[in-house]
């Protein structure tokens, strides 16, 4: 009997020694990554809405929901990438320095893209778009610093005869941005690069 309660309290203190070690250990590890995910510095970037070519008003809002719905989508795929949306256009061509830094500095940026969407031209006359675009993507740094520029052709890329003009741009888009991240990682300054879920 009595070495039966010896057992029994043997085993008790072998269960309980195991369950506070497994504890303390899930504990450590949970602390950790939480120490790793502070550690990781979020990036801001800003959006312009595109320079839409060509300059008809009608196209411009569909445009602009397409482009912002394909780089959210892109950007959630990183975790220390955050997209800032300013409705705001800047010109591709020439984009201002100074503008480029205020807006840098008010929304805690640390990149801002400069995009530009053109539409091809099918038939004679007045414009008839085919669903094919260029979307090229210009990166500067929050001094205004002109980085990388990138572009992408749907219709050299992809190939792409039929589907909608949003799915194009949604398409273009990507494409653009993976570029870019490319260019980025050529670049190797002190650059944060993207960090994939």
């Amino acid at each position: 009997m009595q070495q039966r309660t010896l057992m029994r309290n043997l085993y008790l203190l072998s269960f309980t020694f195991t369950a506070f070690i497994l504890l303390t250990c899930c504990h450590s590890v949970s602390t950790q990554n939480s120490v790793f995910n502070r550690d990781l510095k979020i990036q801001n970037v800003i959006y312009f809405n595109p320079e839409v070519f060509p300059d008809i008003d009608e196209i411009k809002e569909p445009t602009y929901s397409a482009f912002y719905s394909a780089v959210s989508d892109r950007i959630s795929h990183f975790r220390n990438y955050k997209m800032l949306r300013v409705d705001s256009n800047l010109p591709f061509d020439s984009a201002d320095v100074k503008t480029l830094k205020e807006f840098c500095d008010n929304n805690n940026a640390q990149f801002a893209v400069v995009p530009k969407v053109k539409y091809f031209k099918v038939g004679l006359g007045k414009y008839v778009f085919s669903n094919q675009v260029i979307v090229s993507l210009k990166l500067y740094d929050s001094e205004g610093n002109f980085i990388t520029e990138t572009d992408y052709d749907t219709y050299k890329k992809n190939a792409r005869l039929l589907g909608s003009a949003e799915n194009s741009i949604k398409i273009g888009t990507t494409g653009a941005m993976k570029s870019l991240g490319k260019n980025l990682k050529k670049i190797k300054k002190d650059y944060v690069l993207p960090i994939e879920n």
